[in-house]
């Protein structure tokens, strides 16, 4: 079992930054081996991916990938000594306000099944 505490969440004016921290642990958690993920779930709307750190290979070389909508605005970053991922979200806008859960799976392949609390993210106008 794995266990994921999201941080860093707030409010913040439009075309400002957030940084969202989650920190992961667990009695037989290899963190490195883990993919990553942020999602987030706006009021009234269905949970969406927001962007994954995805391990590429048997080793520590991992491959990020984005939703469209926050391309080139976000950037998902992972310390594997802390055990920590990271989402840097820069050009904030009122329609990134949502609930940011972070994620955790096996592999590729497999269901996201390990989920943070969450962290409330709120950019006004």
């Amino acid at each position: 079992q794995v266990q994921l505490v999201e941080s860093g969440g707030g409010l913040v004016q439009a075309g400002g930054s957030l940084l969202l921290s989650c920190a992961a642990s667990g009695r037989t958690f290899t963190f490195s081996t883990y993919n990553m993920g942020w999602f987030r779930q706006a009021p009234g709307k269905e949970r969406e991916f927001v962007a994954a750190s995805t391990r590429s290979g048997g080793g520590t070389t991992y491959l990020n990938s984005f939703a469209n909508s926050v391309k080139g605005r976000f950037t998902i970053s992972r310390d594997n000594a802390k055990n920590t991922v990271l989402l840097r979200m820069n050009s904030l806008k009122p329609e990134d306000t949502a609930v940011y859960y972070c994620a955790a799976r096996t592999t590729s392949n497999s269901a996201w099944d390990n989920w943070g609390q969450g962290t409330q993210v709120t950019v006004s106008l």
